[in-house]
């Protein structure tokens, strides 16, 4: 089983709008998915009790029980676990870093966005395990601001994963509904992106 952690210390960075729609994504490809949500704020858990049908599975727990929590998804069979964490929490964002196989920090490519991440590429380093930037909530038409967050995100010794995650209000839309953009809108450029990440992604892990 691999193990995706996604991490910032810093809030309204869209880490369970990434996790969620890259865990349909697996499921979509025929891969059975846990999505373990470690925020006190359970949001990833509450998206999922708004949604029709028993997948992906989403379980709410503190940090201290993730290595139990990894272990019984390992071994009900899941092929990939994604771990949502809390902005502010160290101790939980440290914990998902260890026992990921790679670690996804969503970012917007604001300026104080880009600086706030400086504290979540320490505990990545900390943690001795590979880690993307996935920069997100990208205005369109906006080279110009990809060009100089991935600048940005270079001085923190991390890399920008290949495809950003543009401003589209599907992504929003389909969480209240309990979808995800794929589901919301299947032809439109959110499903397109998150599609692209995802294959992107399954490269990395391999």
């Amino acid at each position: 089983m691999h193990t995706v952690a996604v991490l910032s210390q810093k809030g309204g960075a869209g880490k369970t709008t990434l996790v969620l729609n890259l865990a349909v994504a697996f499921e979509q490809k025929g891969q059975s998915v846990a999505v373990i949500d470690l925020d006190p704020q359970a949001s990833a858990a509450g998206w999922k009790d708004s949604r029709a049908g028993d997948s992906p599975y989403v379980v709410s727990l503190p940090h201290t029980r993730l290595s139990q929590a990894l272990q019984a998804a390992e071994e009900s069979g899941a092929a990939v676990a994604l771990v949502d964490t809390a902005p502010h929490s160290e101790g939980a964002a440290l914990a998902a870093a260890k026992a990921a196989d790679v670690v996804l920090i969503p970012c917007r490519a604001g300026i104080l966005d880009l600086r706030a991440i400086a504290t979540t590429a320490e505990l990545v380093k900390l943690a001795g395990k590979p880690a993307y930037v996935v920069l997100n909530a990208v205005p369109p038409r906006a080279n110009q601001i990809l060009a100089d967050a991935r600048q940005a995100v270079a001085v923190h010794g991390l890399d920008v994963a290949p495809v950003a995650i543009q401003q589209r209000a599907p992504y929003a839309h389909a969480l209240t509904v309990g979808k995800t953009a794929q589901e919301y809108e299947p032809n439109g450029k959110a499903a397109e992106e998150t599609a692209q990440l995802y294959m992107w992604l399954r490269s990395i892990l391999g």
